[in-house]
């Protein structure tokens, strides 16, 4: 007979050691998680009080984290339109372009996908991978063509050469067609069923179901059309038509003449931050996660 196996567990000091090591372990890992997260927020944190400094302090100690004396002179000069800024100018085409932008290529992306995913036409594989390859294409190398097409169409310097070029985008029709091909078919049969004809199944069956899709869509949108550079730059001349990036290019580079006003510079860049951080943190919890689970009950 074979002797039996004896399971030998281990001993409270050797459990206590594992506990000790572990602990130690964990806050190692947690003082450098803070020091990688304290080096990445300092820049930010510099930038914020920065904006609340004299021009004159910030020059001599630009890595202080206490303003002192603290000015408001920065914000009241970026909104007076001192200096040649017209900021206001610039935040109000950002805010126009951003949100027509968002509501178009949601809209039109989603429409797009939708056919791509459901409808069968001649020619929908070619479209597929033709969307692809425009995935793959640089933004850069369309500037020329961009250009020639806005002349040619005598639209240069107009808002419609900065808004309708954007109206659809390739990332977004194929998040919004790969969205639709994994909801069940069921569900839109049904609806035909029902009487309800395609577009009123995308409309009033399909669409609802796509939140998610349509949130990150959203959030995707407006943070391109917001950061927009390179399209202005070939659409727009104009002090009229320039939007906070292609102004505060202009700005920071000194093309405006306004010299190193370090406080000016950075306040300029965190207001044009702001709008796209809120909109990030309001529509976080709201990224993809799930897709259309649960939408077929057994």
């Amino acid at each position: 007979m074979t002797a039996p196996t004896v399971t030998r567990h281990p001993s409270a000091p050797v459990l206590t050691r594992l506990r000790e090591r572990r602990r130690t372990l964990g806050l190692v890992g947690t003082l450098v998680m803070s020091a990688v997260a304290l080096a990445y927020l300092m820049p930010f944190v510099i930038q914020v009080v920065t904006t609340f400094k004299t021009d004159p302090q910030a020059a001599a100690a630009p890595l202080s984290l206490v303003p002192n004396p603290f000015s408001l002179a920065s914000y009241r000069e970026l909104f007076s339109g001192s200096e040649g800024i017209a900021f206001p100018t610039w935040l109000g085409n950002s805010v126009l372009i951003a949100v027509v932008v968002t509501a178009g290529r949601v809209f039109f992306d989603s429409l797009a996908g939708y056919a791509l995913a459901r409808l069968r036409f001649r020619g929908r594989g070619m479209l597929t991978v033709l969307l692809i390859s425009v995935m793959a294409v640089p933004g850069v190398v369309l500037m020329i063509p961009k250009f020639l097409v806005v002349q040619y169409l005598g639209i240069y310097d107009t808002y419609t050469a900065m808004i309708v070029p954007l109206l659809v985008d390739a990332v977004g029709v194929f998040i919004m067609k790969q969205f639709f091909e994994s909801v069940p078919r069921e569900i839109e049969e049904a609806a035909r069923v029902d009487g309800a004809g395609i577009l009123r199944t995308y409309w009033s069956v399909v669409l609802p179901m796509a939140r998610p899709a349509l949130i990150t869509l959203t959030i995707l949108s407006f943070q391109g059309s917001w950061n927009e550079f390179t399209h202005f730059v070939v659409t727009a001349q104009s002090a009229d038509h320039a939007t906070l990036t292609t102004g505060l290019a202009q700005f920071v580079s000194g093309g405006l003449g306004v010299g190193t006003q370090y406080p000016l510079k950075l306040t300029a860049a965190l207001l044009a931050t702001i709008p796209v951080a809120l909109v990030f943190f309001v529509f976080q919890r709201h990224f993809v996660r799930g897709g259309n689970a649960g939408a077929l009950k057994e």
